[in-house]
């Protein structure tokens, strides 16, 4: 299981900006930031849905290019809202939402491209005539 993943990003300003806007429909908000030096700007951001953060942002001269990171939607509704407020945020398309069958049949998507290039996507991989799946839960196992 992944714990959490991170992007390194040019400005760290603007793309928490960007992702506090675009991430909101999937239920994701800023958990933390790390404190900066003082009179610096924060260096690193954690979004997460509830308290614990599972994507991070952190602040690097050169990100590198070819990042994608997908994530995962309850609804199709909230691929189309992701998009919106994606590219209301300044986000670039890169896809219209809709159902992309070379990854499956219920493979439902929509691509943005974030400030620094990377490729972010939401996925729905409900059918339309599913019941809306209930949230995840964290197990612990013993």
């Amino acid at each position: 299981m992944i714990d959490h993943i991170g992007l390194d990003v040019s400005d760290v300003v603007r793309s928490r900006s960007f992702y506090a806007e675009a991430l909101a429909p999937l239920g994701y908000r800023i958990v933390q930031q790390v404190p900066p030096e003082p009179g610096e700007r924060p260096t690193v951001v954690m979004f997460g849905v509830g308290d614990e953060p599972d994507f991070v942002i952190a602040k690097d001269k050169s990100p590198g290019p070819g990042n994608h990171v997908a994530f995962r939607a309850q609804t199709r509704a909230q691929v189309g809202a992701f998009h919106a407020a994606a590219l209301a945020a300044g986000g670039r398309d890169n896809g219209r939402p809709g159902v992309r069958e070379r990854y499956g049949p219920t493979y439902y998507a929509a691509f943005v491209l974030d400030p620094d290039g990377f490729n972010i996507e939401a996925v729905c991989h409900v059918r339309p005539d599913q019941p809306v799946p209930r949230e995840r839960k964290n197990l612990t196992l013993t």
